[in-house]
C-alpha cells in the first residue's frame, strides 16, 4: 500500500487501499494512552499535558476497504464495544490474483501487529487520532 508518511487522513488511506493493484484487507488495532501506575508526579503531569505514557492495544479487527464506509462509521462501530481508544493503527495485507486475503489469513498478522505495538515498534503502521487525522510519532 502507499507510504503512511504521505497520508493526511484516514480517508486518504481508504482511497489508497481501494485503488491498489491487488485487493487489500486492512488490519486495525485500536489503542488507548496509558501511564504506568508507578509513574512519578512529573511523569503524570506530562501525561495529563498529552505527552508520555504508552499505547495499550484494546481492540483489533480486519476489514476489506469496502466494509468501511468512512472513518466516522468506523468510530461509531468501535463505540459499540464500550472501550475508549485514542489511536488506531492500520496495516494492510495484499491479495493475490485479484482475491483479497481472508479474515483467517489476517489473524496472525493482527497478532504480530499487536505485539509490535506493545514493543513500541509502530513506525511501520499508519496511525490516526479519533478525528481521522494522521499521526506521526517522534
Amino acid at each position: 500500500m502507499t507510504d503512511a508518511a504521505v497520508l493526511e487522513d484516514f480517508a486518504a488511506l481508504l482511497q489508497a487501499a481501494r485503488t491498489q493493484p491487488e485487493p487489500q484487507r486492512l488490519l486495525l488495532v485500536f489503542a488507548r494512552r496509558e501511564i504506568d501506575h508507578h509513574a512519578t508526579a512529573a511523569q503524570r503531569a506530562r501525561f495529563e499535558a498529552g505527552e508520555g505514557g504508552y499505547l495499550q492495544p484494546l481492540l483489533c479487527v480486519d476489514k476489506l476497504p469496502a466494509e468501511i464506509a468512512s472513518f466516522a462509521a468506523l468510530v461509531a462501530e468501535s463505540e459499540h464495544t464500550g472501550k475508549h481508544w485514542d489511536v488506531v493503527f492500520v496495516g494492510g495485507l495484499d491479495g493475490r490474483g485479484g482475491i483479497a486475503p481472508s479474515a483467517d489469513e489476517a489473524a496472525q498478522p493482527l497478532r504480530f501487529m499487536i505485539n509490535a505495538i506493545n514493543d513500541g515498534k509502530i513506525a511501520q503502521f499508519a496511525a490516526f487520532d479519533r478525528d481521522g487525522h494522521a499521526l506521526q510519532f517522534t
